[in-house]
Parts: structure tokens; C-alpha cells; sequence
């Protein structure tokens, strides 16, 4: 130590460098890193302008996962953000001011676990571990009556409903929890299983709600929407009977099925509550009930949770 503190100048030089000169420069290192403690944040670690929520936030096999984005770079987006699952690519529409949400249904035939969602917008992509739980469907057995069992639909009507159901409009047409669309009671589940006179029909599930209602009891819009849909038993609709299908937007779609009259035609805008029609027993039915069908980006989905949950 006091041979360090006593060194002598030409040893200093040696050294490379004036002690002076060293105490100006360490003053002016210190206020350097004064400054640079602080900003590396903010240069090396720009803030992530993909923001992303999953709601719910424990689903089930039937449930519809709601994917919200949030972008903070609206002058560098020339695209609306999408969502990945698998093999599916679903659109993201605009629900509020650089806020985006994509609809990804899940359904019975589907195995439980986790699935990876693929979210891509404003030229980030951001990956998230999704846990879907199982859930158990009950099965039931159907006798057809003669006239009813065998019964195939017509080329005419898978291609009407196939074309409903895939749309995507842009346009939220829906606000608030849908409403019970007839005042019977439930007589059959989301998602059970069946046998057609004692046949099991594979990779089948109920997609939709049944209620008992009587016949001629009316039936109504469980949410606004347009009608996209009108078929009618005359023009080959075997398996669905007289039926409406309402365009709630952003691809969720609701079906009704087996009615006795039809009150809409094609292009009317309905409201929430609004009678489109009466329960029958037109198409492939046992007896007088309407089938609820939800769909989502083409897929079947619980109504249930559409009806206790607010979906903004």
C-alpha cells in the first residue's frame, strides 16, 4: 500500500495515464453511467405493443375462447391482427380504439389439454398456452318413426346452411347476454351423444339447445342480428325443416330449427326479443320443439355461457 501511494511519476507514465486526468475522466464515466442506468430500458427493451388476454380464463371443451388484443402502433398497422389454432386462422375485428378480439370455438369432439394460440399483429407474433379442461356429455338414444329415420338433407341445404354458417362479417351487430329464444323448458343439452335407432352417430354432438315448447309458441331473437338464412321444407330443407338463421357478426351466427311459421324474410335487421317465428315440428323431429344452434367462425358452441355472460 505505501508503495502504491508513493509512486513516482515516471512510473505513473509508465502506467499510461495521468491520475488528473483519471479524476476528470471517472467524474465524467460516473455521469454517464448516470444517465445510461436509466435508459437502456427504454432503447434495448421497447415496449411490447401486443398485448393479450384469454378469456375464460379456465375453459371447457364447448366454451368460446375470447382472444383480445391490444396494439399500441396504430400508424405501422396496415392488417388487423389474427389468431391461430392448429391448422385455423381466425380474423380479429375492432371492438374499441386499438382493441381487437377473435373468437376461437372449442368443441365435444375435440380432445382436452393444452393448445398453443398463435397471435400476430403489428408485426409481432406471440404464442400462449391455453389449458381447455374435459367435460362429460351425456349420451341419448333416438327412435326415428317411419318417414323420419334415413332421412338424408338435400344437396340444396347443406349448401344453404354450410354458407350461413361460415360467415365473418366485420360488423358487431350483437350487445349484451342473449336472450332465451322460446319459454319451454330444455329438453336437450349442448354436446350429447347419440344413437339414431341404435346406430351411433360418429363424430355427432347435439350443436345446440332444444326447448319443449308448445307448438305455434313463438320464437324470438336471443340477440340483434340479420337474417341471412330463410329455408323452408318445400324448397328441400329435409333435415332442418322451416328454418332462420341470424348474423349476430364477427362470425357468430345463430340457427332455429323445425318451426311451424316463419315471420322474417332474407335481409331484415331483428332486435334482441323480436318474434321470427313459432315452434313445429317440421324436418327431422320426434315432436314439436325448436333447436338453438350457436355457431362461431363455423363451429357449433354452448349457447349457455352466451346467455349468463356478457360477450361485448
Amino acid at each position: 500500500m505505501i508503495i502504491e501511494n508513493s509512486a513516482s511519476s515516471s512510473n505513473k507514465k509508465l502506467l499510461g495515464f495521468d491520475v488528473k486526468n483519471l479524476t476528470a475522466d471517472c467524474r465524467a464515466i460516473n455521469v454517464l453511467k448516470g444517465i445510461f442506468a436509466v435508459l437502456p430500458i427504454a432503447l434495448a427493451l421497447p415496449v411490447d405493443a401486443l398485448q393479450v388476454k384469454v378469456i375464460p380464463t379456465n375453459p371447457k371443451l364447448g366454451d368460446t375462447l375470447s382472444v383480445e388484443i391490444n396494439l399500441d402502433n396504430p400508424e405501422n398497422r396496415t392488417t388487423n391482427p389474427t389468431v391461430a389454432s392448429g391448422k385455423n386462422t381466425y380474423p380479429a375485428f375492432e371492438i374499441a380504439p386499438n382493441q381487437y378480439r377473435a373468437f376461437v370455438p372449442t368443441t365435444p369432439l375435440e380432445k382436452a389439454g393444452t393448445r398453443t394460440l398463435r397471435v400476430a399483429g403489428d408485426g409481432q407474433v406471440q404464442n400462449l398456452a391455453v389449458n381447455v379442461l374435459n367435460r362429460k356429455f351425456p349420451v341419448q338414444r333416438i327412435t326415428l318413426p317411419p318417414g323420419k329415420a334415413g332421412v338424408d338433407a338435400t344437396e340444396y341445404e347443406l349448401k344453404r346452411v354450410a354458407a350461413f354458417k361460415a360467415l365473418q362479417t366485420p360488423e358487431k351487430y350483437w350487445s349484451g347476454v342473449f336472450l332465451k329464444p322460446n319459454a319451454g323448458r330444455m329438453s336437450t343439452n349442448y354436446g350429447v351423444r347419440r344413437y339414431y335407432n341404435g346406430t351411433f352417430a360418429k363424430d355427432y354432438y347435439h350443436r345446440g339447445l332444444d326447448y319443449a315448447g308448445a307448438a305455434g309458441s313463438p320464437v324470438i331473437a336471443p340477440a340483434s342480428g340479420r337474417v341471412a338464412l330463410v329455408g323452408r321444407v318445400s324448397q328441400g330443407f329435409r333435415i332442418h325443416g322451416n328454418v332462420v338463421g341470424i348474423d349476430h357478426g364477427q362470425g357468430v351466427t345463430s340457427i332455429f330449427m323445425h318451426l311451424s311459421r316463419i315471420n322474417v324474410k332474407e335481409g331484415d335487421f331483428v332486435k334482441a326479443g323480436q318474434l321470427i317465428g313459432a315452434v313445429g315440428s317440421t324436418g327431422a323431429a320426434t315432436g314439436p320443439h325448436l333447436h338453438w344452434g350457436l355457431y362461431v367462425n363455423g363451429q357449433s358452441v354452448d349457447p349457455t355461457p352466451w346467455r349468463t355472460k356478457v360477450v361485448n
